[in-house]
């Protein structure tokens, strides 16, 4: 198995202009050549606010099958051009036909929420051990241990996301408890739009972490609007959420701790914007994106397999777990659990 992934071209600059030559990328900026990239090390490009991608660049991606991202300046994901649907049709009949039964929408929902408490409570429990175990942590820490217990008797999907959500609370309840940096505070999510520069964080790494769980349902053939755990609307890609949910604490909320406890972001790497909003600003995007690429570079042994991935892998093969389970090739989908 290969040990490395190729990288995420991201560009944020404002005024980015992006063509193809030959078989590379070529980047420039007020018509001066800033970086060229051969196409074959790349896999994909992410371009945030104002810019620009000739339709030639844009043909080329498409066919060799890697995929476009576009997100406002902030981060939010606005869409995606990818080439065309691959995957068996009868793996989608089988996805189709599992959200008509109950018990497969229940038993995948649960399976989802269950890796998001286990790996929650384990990112707390790990808090606990490294900086003392505060009252706030000793009872988020049971309240994800209660959860588990409670998820197993839900009966309703509402049973379920009500689970999760009040899971979700108690754990950003004492969140700020875990940053070690005075010049940041965390008083609870809050979204659309992020109102502090921690929550800005949080949703410009979901951000990044959604395209990643996208690309892989997409890559084994599966519809990522089609979830079970997350209502369907037009437009919203219910099984990508549904599958991050398994990372969020592992994978974006550590690395969101890190920058912050590491103090590779400071305040000035954020700015507001009108209404109160609060954004990252283009270094402080920089550095996020650094950190992100650097941890899907990072080699972790996956619990069911023998062989060190990394951790960029990580999407694509519970993708292809959740793929088997649907074709009935095996009889459980078995949630990704950090260590």
């Amino acid at each position: 198995m290969s040990t490395s992934l190729p990288n995420i071209l991201y560009i944020q600059t404002q005024g980015s202009y992006l063509r193809l030559e030959g078989d590379t990328v070529r980047v420039e900026q007020d018509r001066a050549v800033i970086r060229n990239i051969p196409i074959h090390h790349l896999g994909g490009v992410a371009a945030f606010g104002n810019v620009l991608i000739s339709p030639f660049l844009l043909h080329r991606l498409a066919s060799d099958g890697l995929e476009v991202s576009w997100f406002t300046e902030g981060g939010r994901f606005q869409g995606r051009l990818s080439g065309p649907i691959s995957g068996n049709v009868l793996l989608r009949k089988a996805q189709y036909a599992a959200l008509q039964s109950d018990s497969a929408t229940m038993y995948l929902a649960k399976q989802f929420v269950r890796g998001k408490l286990r790996n929650a409570r384990a990112l707390l429990q790990r808090a606990a051990r490294e900086r003392g175990e505060t009252p706030g942590l000793q009872w988020a820490i049971l309240e994800h241990k209660q959860a588990l217990g409670r998820l197993e008797r839900c009966s309703t999907l509402d049973e379920i996301r009500g689970v999760e959500g009040a899971s979700a609370n108690s754990y950003f309840q004492v969140f700020g408890d875990l940053l070690l940096s005075e010049a940041f505070s965390f008083d609870g999510r809050n979204k659309r739009p992020p109102r502090d520069p921690v929550n800005a964080l949080l949703s410009f790494s979901y951000a990044l972490l959604t395209t990643q769980c996208t690309a892989a349902l997409e890559g084994v053939g599966l519809d990522p609007q089609v979830g079970f755990l997350h209502s369907l609307r037009p437009g919203r890609n219910a099984l990508a959420l549904d599958l991050m949910e398994e990372f969020r604490p592992w994978w974006a909320d550590k690395l969101v701790l890190a920058l912050l406890n590491r103090r590779q972001l400071g305040p000035h790497h954020f700015e507001a914007r009108p209404g109160g909003a609060v954004l990252l600003n283009e270094e402080g995007r920089r550095e996020v994106i650094t950190g992100f690429q650097k941890r899907r570079q990072e080699m972790i042994q996956h619990p069911l397999l023998k062989d060190p991935i990394p951790i960029g892998q990580l999407p694509h093969i519970q993708a292809r777990l959740l793929a088997r389970y649907l074709r009935r090739d095996i009889e459980s989908y078995i949630p990704f659990a950090g260590r």
